[in-house]
């Protein structure tokens, strides 16, 4: 590896342009060294102003590029696959946005191919896990500061949801990231997933079914409750209270600044996840940074994206027939114990 980590950027939409900007500019030690897209226009559009970056239209194009050592894949889930296993054959150590795949096959083979290295080489980018308040969270229940966890109670909202949303994307691009941070801050896997869905708001688009209360059964025995709104109208907001035997903390309330003015307080709701997260990403791409640096992975692994893979697609069944639905798992490799 260079001393300045060469990356290629699959995806030059909002989050691939996000990434990017990110490099080189937030996180210190790395460089985008190539940009690919099937727009061409917006793989340039990108690249403009990082010197010495390539735009490309195919993803193999980009990873095989000159002074590539690392990947960053940010593209449609669909995409996904294809752009890990490039990486993979060139050894390359990867951050993939999530999902990991959208369905659990795609996942297995990417464990498959990455185990056939022996070593860890993917991460997945599921961000929350970098999130100080989630740290500390994680931290507290792993000390066993609030008992047994019984119940996990969480709250994602989104002001308005674009116009391309339809109602399984609540569960496998919404609720997703609180599958990955259910199984990380209890250290459980989902064993079954439930779904209800009320009258829709008169705000959703019509045909979305939105919100939804989505129920998740864990191997500890604990319950996580998920509503997840993507037209709530106000901002975004993501909260997580978790309840144990001996106790119960709450995070996501966002106490930042509070103003008293003309007979009033209050303070500021996030609009967007990208400012809500902001230091979670710049924190996420830091250590996947340096991990990439030395020729590996840390973090989210290959096996947590396979596991949310599974769960959301219990969590589809589970919506549209409104029956329970077991969550099925092979059998953990040893290379993600």
């Amino acid at each position: 590896m260079s001393s300045t980590l060469g990356i290629a950027v699959i995806g030059a939409g909002r989050m691939g342009a996000d990434h990017a900007r990110r490099i080189g500019r937030t996180v210190g030690g790395a460089r985008v060294v190539a940009v690919a897209d099937p727009d061409g226009d917006r793989a340039k559009e990108v690249v403009r102003g990082l010197e010495g970056a390539c735009a490309y239209t195919d993803a193999a194009a980009a990873v095989a590029a000159p002074g590539v050592e690392a990947v960053l894949i940010a593209s449609p889930g669909p995409a996904h696959e294809e752009a890990i296993l490039l990486a993979l054959e060139r050894e390359l150590p990867v951050l993939c946005e999530k999902p990991l795949t959208p369905e659990p096959a795609g996942a297995l083979r990417v464990m498959e191919a990455e185990q056939r290295l022996g070593r860890r080489l993917v991460q997945v980018g599921f961000m929350r896990r970098y999130d100080a308040e989630y740290e500390r969270l994680k931290e507290l229940l792993d000390a066993g500061g609030l008992g047994r966890p019984l119940f996990l109670h969480c709250r994602h909202r989104n002001a308005l949801s674009p116009s391309w949303f339809t109602s399984d994307m609540l569960i496998s691009d919404s609720v997703v990231h609180e599958v990955d941070a259910a199984r990380w801050l209890l250290d459980q896997e989902i064993t079954a997933v439930s779904v209800l869905s009320p009258t829709p708001s008169s705000a959703a688009p019509e045909g979305l079914r939105d919100p939804r209360l989505v129920l998740l059964e864990t191997s500890g025995g604990a319950i996580v409750d998920v509503e997840i709104f993507v037209n709530c109208g106000f901002g975004y907001q993501v909260q997580c209270e978790a309840v144990g035997e001996a106790g119960s903390a709450r995070i996501g309330d966002g106490h930042a600044m509070v103003v008293q003015s003309a007979g009033r307080w209050g303070g500021e709701i996030a609009q967007d996840f990208t400012v809500r997260f902001a230091d979670a990403y710049d924190r996420q791409l830091r250590r996947w940074v340096a991990q990439a640096a030395r020729g590996r992975a840390e973090g989210p692994t290959a096996w947590d994206g396979y596991a949310a893979a599974a769960v959301c697609e219990a969590g589809l069944t589970a919506a549209r027939t409104g029956v329970r639905t077991a969550v099925e798992l092979t059998e953990r490799p040893p290379l993600y114990r």
